[in-house]
């Protein structure tokens, strides 16, 4: 099997925004230097710090490679993900990644997990706990809550992923094709469990290439209470659901 690095060819990677004025040029620079044939959409939740402003200056400088949607207002990282994921599939692009906007997610490991759907996985997961805990700047109580999110993840649903709240992944075209974007239900971090599930569910191969996730150091964290209590029990219902459904209704 050829393992050579690829050219990233038909690929998009989706940066949900909202407030990210410190990160937004840098995210998109970074990004675009990575490889000369990638391109990014910003999907924007009508940030009212002027994140749009600096993704539409931007946007003569690279008139075909960054892409803008702009919402009325804060929606939620999953529908944000869902409209991405039509535009892509619509646009003809074979492979779609959901990258964060603060740098948590390293830009230059796109081409890693790239390269694993190139070389035979339908879905690339970004993992922090393939090989043990790869995390920066975290304090040690939401490391440990993102670990054992994830090993509850596991026990409850029985997918083999070992991060399956994270949210740097590749998704292939056939994946997103086969599922019904408008049946996902979640918004939250437990949207990134359900599309996991579903793929997984369907009978794709998902696979988790290493990374090492860095905390967020410009803006704020999204993370709250209700998204937490989404996932605790999304999960608990999303496995009961599955268990008087057939694959093929995903």
């Amino acid at each position: 099997m050829n393992h050579e690095p690829h050219k990233m060819n038909n690929c998009l990677v989706i940066i949900p925004t909202y407030n990210e004025k410190e990160n937004a040029e840098r995210i998109i620079r970074k990004t675009l230097s990575v490889d000369a044939h990638l391109h990014i959409l910003i999907v924007d939740d009508g940030s009212p710090d002027g994140t749009a402003d600096i993704v539409k200056a931007l946007q003569a400088e690279f008139p075909e490679r960054l892409f803008l949607i702009e919402r009325s207002g804060k929606l939620g990282l999953g529908t944000a993900y869902i409209t991405g994921f039509k535009y892509g599939l619509k646009n003809g692009y074979d492979y779609i990644i959901e990258m964060d906007a603060d740098f948590s997610h390293n830009p230059e490991d796109l081409p890693k997990l790239y390269n694993a759907c190139k070389n035979g996985a339908d879905v690339a997961v970004g993992s922090r706990y393939k090989d043990g805990v790869n995390v920066i700047n975290w304090p040690m109580n939401r490391v440990l809550m993102s670990f054992f999110a994830s090993q509850y993840v596991q026990f409850i649903t029985s997918m083999p992923i070992n991060d399956a709240t994270a949210g740097f992944v590749c998704y292939t075209r056939k994946v997103l094709e086969s599922l019904n974007l408008d049946k996902i239900r979640f918004v939250g971090y437990a949207f990134q469990i359900e599309m996991k599930f579903k793929s997984w569910k369907k009978g794709f191969d998902v696979q988790e290439v290493p990374i090492i996730f860095t905390d967020r150091t410009e803006g704020v964290s999204k993370m709250d209470v209700k998204i937490f209590k989404e996932a605790f029990f999304g999960v608990i219902y999303m496995k009961i659901r599955s268990l008087f459904k057939s694959p093929s209704k995903y």
